[in-house]
C-alpha cells in the first residue's frame, strides 16, 4: 500500500497519496463530514493512488488537524474548500463525500459546476426538505449544544458512534477526537449546526441533474440518520447515476468496510477520465 502523507496548505490539514507512475485521470478530493477527519479516507487515498490517481481528502476547517476558521458556518465551509482547491492548483477533479461533507461540498460543486468531474456520494443529504436527527437539534439549540459538547468524553463519543452501528477503530477515534479538545474546535461544530438551514438549499433544486457528471451513491444500509431512501432519491435526480448498498455497513462505512469502499470507488472512478 502506498504511504499516505499528511500536509498543509494555509490552515488546512490533508492527507494526501500520490501515484509512483504517470497519473492516470482526474485527480480527486474526500471530504468527511462530522465527527471525523480525513484520516477516514486513508485507505481509499491509497488506492486511488495505487489506481494512477493523485487522492487528496483535507480536514475541514477546526477538525482533525486543521485549524479553526471561525465562523465555522456552513458557508465558511465551503468558501474555505474553494480556497484550498485553489491553494493546490486542482483545476478539474472528482469528489467524494460523506455526511456534513456532502452538504459542504455539493454546495460547492454546484457553485463551481465546470470543475467537477464525477460525484461519490455516502450516507449524506441535500434535500431542502430535510428535518434534522434529535443529536443535530440538540446541537443547534443554544445552551444545550454547548452542554453537551463541552461535557463530552471522547468514550461517551464512542458510545454515540457505536449506537448508530459504527465500527470505529481506537486510532480512528483517536483522530477524530482532535476536534472536541478545544473551545474554538467545539464552537465551530455549533457554528456549522446552527448554519445548516435546510431551506438554503432551495436555489439548488435541479442543478445536481444539471451538472450532468457520473454518479455512485455508495451507501450503509444501517444508517438511522440518512437511510438508503436518501440514496434512492439522489439516484432519481442525477440520470444515469449508481447506487451500491453495503448491507453490513453503518453511517460510518468507510470505518466499517475500509477496502470494499476503496474497492467500489476504484472501479467506479476506472470507467471515468
Amino acid at each position: 500500500m502506498l504511504d499516505v502523507e499528511l500536509k498543509r496548505e494555509g490552515g488546512i490539514a490533508y492527507r494526501e497519496a500520490v501515484p509512483q507512475a504517470p497519473e492516470s485521470g482526474d485527480p480527486v478530493m474526500l471530504v468527511h463530514g462530522f465527527p471525523q477527519s480525513s484520516y477516514m479516507w486513508a485507505p481509499v487515498l491509497a488506492a486511488l493512488a495505487e489506481s494512477g490517481r493523485r487522492a487528496i481528502a483535507p480536514d475541514l476547517a477546526g477538525f482533525g488537524d486543521s485549524a479553526p476558521d471561525p465562523p465555522g458556518t456552513w458557508e465558511r465551509q465551503v468558501s474555505a474548500l474553494e480556497a484550498f482547491r485553489q491553494g493546490l492548483g486542482l483545476e478539474h477533479l472528482a469528489l467524494g463525500l460523506h455526511d456534513w461533507g456532502g452538504m459542504i461540498g455539493l454546495r460547492w460543486a454546484c457553485d463551481h459546476p465546470g470543475a467537477v468531474s464525477a460525484l461519490i456520494l455516502s450516507n449524506t443529504g441535500f434535500f431542502a426538505d430535510t428535518q434534522w436527527h434529535s443529536l443535530a437539534r440538540v446541537l443547534r439549540t443554544p445552551g444545550q449544544g454547548e452542554q453537551l459538547l463541552d461535557n463530552l468524553t471522547k468514550e461517551a463519543l464512542a458510545t454515540m458512534v457505536r449506537d448508530q452501528g459504527g465500527r470505529i477503530p481506537e486510532d480512528a477515534m483517536d483522530e477524530y477526537w482532535k476536534a472536541f479538545t478545544s473551545p474554538a474546535g467545539r464552537r465551530g461544530m455549533l457554528e456549522l449546526y446552527r448554519s445548516g438551514d435546510f431551506e438554503k438549499l432551495k436555489p439548488y433544486e435541479g442543478q445536481l441533474e444539471a451538472m450532468g457528471v457520473p454518479a455512485l451513491m455508495l451507501w450503509g444500509a444501517n444508517d438511522p440518520v440518512v437511510p438508503v431512501a436518501a440514496a434512492r432519491r439522489f439516484q432519481r435526480e442525477i440520470p444515469g447515476s449508481k447506487v451500491v448498498i453495503l448491507e453490513n455497513a453503518s453511517h460510518f462505512l468507510y470505518d466499517d468496510e475500509p477496502a470494499r469502499c476503496a474497492g467500489e470507488i476504484v472501479a467506479f472512478l476506472a470507467q471515468r477520465p
